[in-house]
C-alpha cells in the first residue's frame, strides 16, 4: 500500500516508519512539509499523493502546554484532524488517527471499553475528542486508536526522564494515584500495521497489557535499570500541574481482541526491552 504518515519525525511516527517501510510505499510528512492546520495545503498534498491510507501521528501532546495554548491545541488536535478527514474523504482512503485515554474523566475503576462514557477533563483531552468527533462525522472508513502513556526510543518520555533524574537524585517523588498502562511505541506501531490490513473500521483501544500507577512504573524502571533510587509516592494534588489528569484510565482492548488480534505484550516486558536498548 501507499501510506502517508503525518508527524513522521515524532516518537510514534519514527516507529511507524520502521515497522512499515519494508512492506509498503511510505510518504513521510512533518509539520514543516504538511501542516495539518492548513486546510488547503492538507487537501492539496493528500490529493497529489492519493494514498491508500493516511496515518495521523501528528498532535500537540504537551498536556500542560495545552492549558495555556488552547488555540493551538484545538487547531492541531481538533481542526487539523478535521482537515485530514475531509482530504481522506476526497480521495476515498481510510484515516488512522491516534487518540488518547485522556478523553475519559478518570472516574472508572475497571478497564474502560471503547464505548465507555466520554468526559475529558483537560484541554488536551477535549481537543483530542474534537478530532475524534470530526472523523466520525466526516468518514465511514476510519480507525480511531486510543492509546496511553506512550514512550519510545525517539522523543521525550517518562522512562527517559526518570533515568535522567536518577543520575543526580537519590530520591524522586512520583504520583501514585494515577493508574494507566505504559505503552511502547514500537508495539503500538506494529498493532496499527495489522489494523490497516483490514476493513474492521471503528474505535479501538490499543495499549500494552497490564496496568500500574506512575509510582509503580518508576520503581519497575529503576529495578530493571539497576538504579538505587528511592521513589517517594505523592498524590496528584501534591504534584501541582496546570492540567488535570484522569486518576484511572486503563483501557480495555475489547474490540482489538474481538476482531481476532493478539493482545500486545505486558508492559513490563516492553519496558525491559526499551531499557536494554537505551543502555
Amino acid at each position: 500500500m501507499k501510506i502517508l504518515i503525518t508527524g513522521s519525525n515524532g516518537m510514534l511516527g519514527h516507529d511507524l516508519e520502521e515497522v512499515l517501510k519494508d512492506s509498503h510505499e511510505l510518504v513521510l510528512t512533518t509539520s514543516k512539509t504538511l501542516d495539518i492546520t492548513d486546510k488547503d495545503k492538507t487537501m492539496k498534498i493528500i490529493k497529489e499523493n492519493k494514498p491508500d491510507v493516511v496515518i495521523n501521528s501528528a498532535a500537540y501532546t504537551d498536556v500542560d502546554g495545552c492549558e495555556t495554548n488552547q488555540d493551538l491545541a484545538y487547531a492541531v488536535n481538533g481542526e487539523g484532524v478535521r482537515n485530514l478527514a475531509l482530504a481522506c474523504r476526497e480521495v476515498d482512503c481510510p484515516l488512522v488517527h491516534v487518540s488518547t485515554d485522556y478523553v475519559f474523566d478518570g472516574s472508572a475503576r475497571d478497564p474502560i471499553a471503547e464505548d465507555g462514557e466520554i468526559g475529558p477533563i483537560s484541554v488536551y483531552g477535549k481537543s483530542k475528542l474534537q478530532g475524534e468527533e470530526a472523523i466520525q462525522e466526516i468518514l465511514d472508513k476510519f480507525f480511531i486508536v486510543r492509546t496511553a502513556w506512550l514512550y519510545g526510543i525517539n522523543g521525550k518520555n517518562f522512562p527517559r526522564t526518570m533515568l535522567e533524574l536518577a543520575e543526580n537524585h537519590p530520591e524522586i517523588t512520583v504520583v501514585y494515584d494515577e493508574v494507566g498502562t505504559p505503552t511502547y511505541t514500537p508495539d503500538l506501531a506494529y498493532g496499527i500495521s495489522q489494523l490497516i490490513e483490514t476493513d474492521y473500521y471503528g474505535i479501538y483501544h490499543l495499549t500494552n497489557s497490564g496496568s500500574c500507577s506512575w509510582c509503580e512504573f518508576a520503581r519497575y524502571i529503576f529495578k530493571i535499570a539497576e538504579r538505587d533510587v528511592k521513589v517517594i509516592p505523592v498524590t496528584a494534588s501534591e504534584f501541582s500541574r496546570p492540567a488535570p489528569r484522569p486518576s484511572y484510565s486503563v483501557l480495555k482492548n475489547e474490540k482489538w481482541i474481538e476482531n481476532g488480534f493478539e493482545p500486545l505484550r505486558d508492559y513490563k516486558e516492553a519496558i525491559s526491552e526499551y531499557i536494554e536498548l537505551i543502555k
